[in-house]
């Protein structure tokens, strides 16, 4: 079992930037990636960003290619996701997750392959 809690959410105005961080404990050795979804009531859970645990290969959605961050300190056993030049749209519920294994290409992109969740933490955009 992994436990994850996520802090740093908040309001910001558009053009800001918050730092989200996910700190995971429990069997940690099992993490191959992590990584950071969010939710907009009535859509599906959208990939944000992930990272492979091992040697720190990171992934975005187009969306945010360019002004997030995701990064990771193995020692503290945390994940982080800077957020500049924050958008509006950027309004949502962010979750951190975590997946043990590769099942196939890219599936990281895809909620299904996570198995651990956090608890999400709520970041709003004022325009």
């Amino acid at each position: 079992q992994v436990q994850l809690v996520e802090s740093g959410g908040g309001l910001v105005q558009a053009g800001g930037s918050l730092r989200l961080s996910c700190a995971a404990s429990g069997r940690t050795v099992s993490i191959y990636h992590m990584g950071w979804f969010r939710n907009v009531p009535g859509k599906e859970r959208e990939f944000v960003a992930a990272i492979r645990w091992s040697g720190g290969t990171t992934y975005y959605a187009d969306s945010v290619k360019g002004r997030f961050t995701i990064s990771r300190d193995t020692a503290k056993n945390t994940v982080y996701l800077q957020m500049n030049s924050l958008k509006p749209e950027d309004t949502a519920v962010y979750y951190c997750a975590v997946k043990r294994f590769v099942s196939y290409y890219r599936d990281y992109e895809f909620q299904g392959s996570y198995d651990y969740w956090g608890q999400g933490t709520q970041v709003t955009v004022s325009s």
